[in-house]
């Protein structure tokens, strides 16, 4: 039996070895720290959870990726919004995890933060832990929210991480290569064109990260 083409077997073993990566991944029980980071992607949730571990006392500061542009009238009401404790905002540099990992570690050098509760969702966070802990040199608390996916949500994910995580890879193998006319660059280029098209794909779906 085949479904798209791509016969069922496939399918699930597929389904099987992303299993402990995508939807059950190792999660951490929230823990003291010196700040809260939100991570920028669907609003799935996770800005309420921020918002909660900062009601609840562990770090004494929270701060938003916010990639969205002015239009978006969540992060408005965040980031104008008037709360009982510190709330920043960052525009990440560039706009994905890596450039939201580049300015964590920026920011806990300026302030001394040695521990740093990041907040996504639970398909993103393997794949969040991994980048930002090659970019952040502290400890790292990761937290997620828990959506309710659909099954097409679910296998977009399954795609967009994977793509993510091969991104990075090609990413840091050929960061030396000063010659862009060698074949690895252009797999690399290749790569984030698969990750670009995704991202549009998923802009107007919303619940995708």
């Amino acid at each position: 039996m085949k479904i798209a083409g791509i016969p069922l077997s496939l399918l699930a073993l597929g389904a099987a070895a992303g299993w402990p990566v995508f939807v059950s991944p190792k999660i951490d029980a929230p823990r003291s720290a010196d700040a809260i980071v939100v991570l920028g992607g669907a609003h799935d949730g996770r800005e309420e959870v921020g918002i909660q571990l900062m009601k609840d006392g562990y770090a004494p500061r929270l701060i938003f990726s916010n990639p969205y542009g002015d239009n978006d009238k969540k992060m408005r009401s965040i980031c104008e919004g008037t709360f009982d404790f510190p709330v920043d905002c960052f525009v990440p540099s560039p706009s994905t995890t890596e450039g939201e990992g580049f300015e964590i570690e920026r920011m806990a050098n300026a302030n001394g933060w040695k521990t740093v509760i990041v907040v996504t969702f639970v398909p993103h966070i393997s794949r969040a832990r991994h980048i930002i802990s090659q970019c952040y040199q502290g400890e790292l608390v990761m937290v997620a929210s828990r959506p309710e996916l659909s099954i097409g949500t679910w296998a977009f994910n399954y795609v967009y991480q994977t793509a993510g995580y091969v991104k990075n890879l090609f990413s840091h193998l050929l960061s030396s290569t000063a010659d862009r006319r060698v074949p690895g660059a252009d797999i690399r280029a290749g790569t984030n064109r698969v990750v670009s098209t995704l991202r549009r794909f998923s802009r107007p779906l919303r619940r995708y990260e």
